[in-house]
């Protein structure tokens, strides 16, 4: 049986909402999906599936544990996490929970779709399910241009571990792929955590851990990962993140170029944000209106009355933040000319 699955709690309930009713407008009322708790607070989210057969709840605990123990060895084998996880504010593992939506290698679906809960499902699927027939991971994005948030690019181990060809064409977000349940066996994660354990856990990128983390599960043991970014011909291929403003919107759905997106990834823009909005706070960002639709589907009613003069969400960086982004730019640069000079 195939399924989605998506990670959440409380924190994301009005994204989760504008999820699940994207799948049941594109997909029918009764396509299973699959929520992975990201912790214990879960109360509002309960109540809000209640009433939907179609999703469950993940409530494996062992298999819970069993993915919470790897991502912490994982990360332990890390030789600066803690320390950077530390001077940004974090207490303990960065983001810990993210990684449960690697729960959904064990079930409860054969074949499944991955999706964030900041996400909008706007297309079909069909072909991404049909495309795990010949690979193990199938994804569509464009991550692949930007390694410096998936590894270490100053490692000077990462092209001893991987192929340039590989950094070049199989990194990919974990916000949206597709997958084969028990892809990993206990064997192939016992020898990941040793080669993680032998040095190779320098290369990880500790600030999107459960995309680092899956990315080398993926890579470092040779699966078969199909980018339809890459794949598909250009008079079928379309952007899929709210940074492209450029998307046309008609009845509820988005078209780049007049193709029409599968889905749209609301990627970079806080949860608190989702939650300001439908409290009434008039902000402002790329395709709210179509979030807005889809959060509300099933409750009009209560669609947000926004007063006074809507201001764009737009917060501007720290000085640091503007630091951070010079440097990896530069640093990408760097990485892209030698990835170039070694293929």
């Amino acid at each position: 049986m195939d399924g989605i699955c998506t990670l959440g709690n409380d924190g994301v309930y009005d994204s989760l909402l504008a999820l699940l009713n994207s799948i049941e407008v594109q997909l029918g009322s009764d396509f299973p999906v699959c929520i992975y708790p990201y912790d214990h607070q879960l109360e509002r989210l309960k109540t809000a599936i209640a009433d939907r057969p179609n999703v469950i709840l993940y409530e494996d605990q062992s298999s819970i544990e069993r993915w919470d123990n790897f991502a912490q060895q994982a990360w332990d084998y890390h030789p600066t996490a803690k320390y950077h996880w530390r001077n940004v504010g974090s207490t303990g593992y960065h983001r810990f929970g993210t990684h449960r939506r690697f729960c959904a290698f064990d079930s409860p679906f054969e074949q499944f779709l991955y999706m964030d809960a900041d996400t909008l499902l706007l297309g079909p699927v069909d072909d991404i399910f049909e495309q795990l027939t010949g690979s193990d991971c199938v994804v569509y994005d464009f991550q692949y241009r930007d390694p410096t948030h998936v590894y270490e690019i100053i490692s000077p181990h990462l092209t001893q571990i991987f192929a340039p060809f590989r950094l070049q064409s199989e990194i990919f977000c974990s916000g949206f792929y597709a997958s084969h349940r028990q892809l990993f066996s206990t064997d192939q994660l016992d020898q990941i955590l040793s080669q993680l354990r032998g040095g190779e856990a320098e290369i990880l990128y500790p600030f999107a851990p459960d995309q680092s983390l899956l990315n080398y599960l993926m890579m470092r043991s040779e699966k078969r990962i199909t980018n339809l970014a890459l794949t598909l011909p250009p008079k079928r291929r379309t952007g899929c993140c709210v940074t492209s403003e450029h998307f046309q919107e008609k009845e509820h759905l988005l078209y780049d170029r007049g193709k029409r997106l599968t889905y749209l990834h609301y990627i970079g823009l806080p949860k608190a944000l989702f939650s300001a909005i439908c409290a009434g706070e008039n902000l402002t960002f790329p395709y709210r209106d179509l979030f807005l639709y889809y959060r509300y589907l099933h409750e009009p009613e209560q669609y947000p009355q926004f007063k006074g003069k809507a201001t764009p969400y737009n917060r501007p960086p720290s000085f640091w933040s503007r630091l951070m982004v010079q440097g990896k730019r530069i640093l990408k640069a760097t990485f892209f000319l030698h990835l170039f000079s070694l293929s």
